[in-house]
């Protein structure tokens, strides 16, 4: 008789796989996952099934943990006009705690492997922030800009993953986001 799944230990395995994923990206061979994971390749097999099925899963983690991190940033906040809102947003997007995701889903989705194993990604990664940025414009009154901001967002976060440039970038989303701010009359 095999032994039963045990979801609390695949849980554990799958997120010191995604913990090891964002801080190095997605590894060639599984056994860099078994390792940061204190356990064989073998163990994650057991539990995952394949190779491929294991990265999915700590790709869709990985997405999951962003999309928490970025939604809490992008969330208008009550007394607060949206474009500090979202100049907070990119200096945490594009420091320390928002640099792996950049990474990951940067770099690692548009590889060929990064395409086989979640192919649809790039349309998702474009239109799951529209919601939330609508509902942030709308507070000043802009909700068709909704797109505008999410392409300066993406082109400078691209600007930013070519060049390193993080002055000059954020200067760019400076100079963005005055034209957003509703003027005094």
């Amino acid at each position: 008789m095999g032994r039963r799944p045990q979801p609390e230990i695949a849980r554990h395995l799958l997120e010191a796989c995604t913990d090891h994923a964002l801080a190095h990206g997605l590894p060639d061979r599984l056994e860099t996952l078994a390792a940061a994971a204190g356990t064989s390749s073998r163990m994650l097999i057991y539990h995952f099934g394949s190779r491929d099925t294991l990265l999915r899963a700590v790709l869709d983690r990985a997405r999951r943990r962003q999309q928490e991190f970025y939604g809490e940033l992008l969330t208008a906040r009550a007394g607060e006009p949206y474009p500090v809102t979202l100049r907070r947003a990119w200096a945490e997007m594009t420091g320390p705690r928002g640099r792996p995701y950049l990474g990951m889903f940067g770099q690692q989705l548009r590889d060929s492997t990064g395409q086989r194993l979640w192919p649809g990604f790039p349309r998702e990664a474009t239109t799951d922030w529209l919601p939330l940025l609508t509902e942030g414009l709308r507070t000043i009154g802009r909700p068709e800009l909704a797109t505008l901001v999410l392409a300066v967002i993406r082109g400078l976060l691209l600007d930013l993953a070519a060049t390193g440039d993080t002055i000059r970038t954020d200067e760019a989303f400076d100079h963005y986001l005055v034209g957003l701010t509703p003027r005094r009359t």
